[in-house]
């Protein structure tokens, strides 16, 4: 049985395939596209997916799309009432969404030959938030679990806990639109100056400069309830009829979503461009502290309804990888599964999954520790590209290439590693990733100016081999996407300061030799001769989707100060 799961007509739109339950092939509209965050039909994504499956959209079984229209009716029509004299911006925009998801079937007939027809029986409609919690639990290892899914908004739901067991998900709670934990951190990103979708992450990353005196202020933001969930102080934010989601050019924007009394208590907003001072830089700590309390208050309650060991968590939310390293410590929860796309891309896996395993009852497949679902290319292929486009390269057998490439770190180098297939989610794994050595002081500075041409403060990720975790790190878990921030050690913040925060944390990656074994063995050689078994990893790009393709790749050398090149086993020099 083939399923095709898609997330179209909303940001980060992306594509996943499955047969018999087992993932065949998922990847982001943006890869191709190269726009991020690409909102529009996710075709060239889809168009992959079939040709890794090995089939054309007609063998198909089911198709399903991570948004259901019909899903809280009565509380969309309340508050349609209770708004409906007031200037309604947002409903507009939902309308004409909607209008672009009833023409998914159309979508599909254009790009497959199939008819319109012929399609609909196929579709089957799950959830934004059901696809969530799917794409968390039903990938996990855990037979049963609590589940949490937060992020902005979706289907007019912004939160939703769940129980799920075997192959059933059963949902116990859920807040509805404008109460949101992802508003509330974007309301305050705007205000920071930092204005495109998804920049969240860089609040997150400036959050260690400052300290977090303005918590008492933001806790009056939000209110926590005694049931485990939340509200919020409606006159902190703009009127949520005003809020415009522009979808119009597959570019997601949403409009701002501060009000007032947000500005009359903190100050004035800052501008884009504006230098970050070191008030800008405290409220961000207080901002990251708050959520990650809000986090906690959720979790806590959570666990003490279900009395449960496991928590699994997606969401847009569910990228705060600081907050997401606190949970088990701070919670009485023992494992944590978070899935590699645990944005809005993993809608695409989530509700494929929930169709296979919750609607069709079938039984659950092995849990998912690979994020490696994306493009891949043979050497022969890039050697044919390197070939027309008369690019001098040398191709080594890995022993020789593994030798060359730690060297150049060593030397020290910045290298780009392009190896096996790509990742699916907003991390690069060692798959698609720029990596330097870790020990290299001046690393961040280099990478951030000269490849990156980023913010100063963005911090760089350790891949480090899974066996070493505690000789680095305060503690220790598997971390297979890079979903969370541990401490470092003090005593090795010498060591790796290329890889350690301002507050002493580091964003890692746990390197498992039967999940990654290239990558593995490319940090085990570097081990051998530093005795740091640790590599800096960013994700191979510059202000763009991660590259995709060799061409992408290549680009991205030649326009940035990279020393080297690594395609597969071919190597391109400076």
């Amino acid at each position: 049985m083939y399923i095709l799961g898609i997330n179209a007509y909303h940001a980060d739109s992306s594509a996943a395939i499955f047969k018999n339950g087992i993932l065949i092939a998922a990847t982001e509209e943006e890869r191709f596209r190269r726009i991020k965050h690409w909102a529009g039909f996710p075709s060239e994504a889809i168009k992959f997916c079939l040709k890794e499956a090995g089939i054309t959209l007609s063998e198909v079984d089911y198709i399903c799309i991570g948004r259901d229209p019909k899903a809280k009716l009565f509380s969309k029509f309340f508050y349609l009432l209770k708004n409906i004299t007031k200037k309604n911006t947002l409903l507009f925009d939902r309308l004409k969404n909607s209008k672009k998801v009833k023409s998914i079937e159309r979508e599909l007939s254009e790009i497959s030959g199939l008819s319109e027809s012929e399609i609909k029986p196929k579709i089957q409609n799950v959830e934004h938030h059901r696809s969530h919690l799917a794409s968390a639990f039903f990938a996990s290892p855990f037979d049963e679990s609590a589940i949490l899914s937060i992020d902005g908004s979706g289907d007019f739901t912004t939160t939703m806990l769940a129980v799920g067991k075997g192959n059933q998900i059963k949902v116990l709670d859920s807040i509805d639109f404008p109460v949101s934990a992802g508003l509330f951190y974007t309301a305050f990103t705007q205000y920071l100056g930092f204005h495109h979708y998804g920049d969240e992450y860089k609040v997150m990353g400036l959050a260690p400069y400052g300290k977090p005196i303005y918590v008492d202020e933001i806790r009056e933001v939000l209110k926590f309830t005694d049931n485990g969930l939340f509200d919020w102080d409606a006159d902190y934010f703009v009127n949520p009829n005003e809020i415009k989601m522009d979808m119009d050019t597959n570019i997601p924007i949403i409009s701002n979503l501060y009000g007032q009394k947000l500005v009359d208590k903190f100050g004035p907003s800052r501008k884009e461009k504006e230098e970050l001072t070191q008030k800008h830089k405290d409220i961000a700590a207080s901002v990251q502290r708050v959520s990650e309390e809000l986090i906690l208050h959720i979790l806590n309650h959570l666990q003490k309804r279900t009395g449960l060991k496991n928590i699994c968590i997606a969401g847009g939310v569910a990228q705060n990888s600081v907050a997401n390293g606190k949970i088990i410590e701070n919670t009485k929860f023992k494992n944590l599964y978070i899935p590699s796309a645990g944005h809005d891309a993993g809608i695409s896996m989530g509700c494929a999954l929930y169709a296979y395993n919750h609607i069709l009852k079938q039984p659950r497949a092995e849990a998912v520790y690979s994020a490696y679902t994306g493009s891949k290319f043979t050497n022969e292929e890039i050697e044919k590209f390197l070939t027309e486009k008369k690019v001098k390269f040398s191709r080594l057998d890995d022993d020789k290439l593994f030798d060359k490439i730690t060297d150049k770190l060593i030397e020290p180098g910045v290298v780009g590693w392009f190896s096996g297939r790509a990742e699916f989610g907003p991390r690069a794994l060692g798959a698609r990733s720029i990596i330097a050595d870790p020990r290299n002081e001046n690393a961040k500075e280099l990478l951030n100016t000269k490849i990156k041409r980023r913010e100063s403060f963005r911090p760089f990720a350790p891949s480090i081999l899974k066996e070493y975790v505690s000789e680095y790190f305060t503690k220790v878990e598997d971390v297979p996407f890079m979903e969370k921030v541990f401490p470092i050690k003090p005593e090795k913040h010498s060591i790796i300061p290329a890889v350690t925060h301002a507050d002493g944390t580091g964003r890692l990656q746990t390197v498992d030799k039967t999940v990654s074994p290239r990558y593995y063995n490319l940090i085990e050689r570097f081990r051998q001769k530093t005795g740091v078994p640790i590599l800096l990893n960013t994700s191979f790009n510059e202000n763009e989707p991660i590259v995709n393709t060799p061409a992408e790749a290549l680009d991205c050398f030649l326009r940035t100060q990279m020393d080297m090149l690594v395609l597969e086993n071919c190597v391109i020099e400076r």
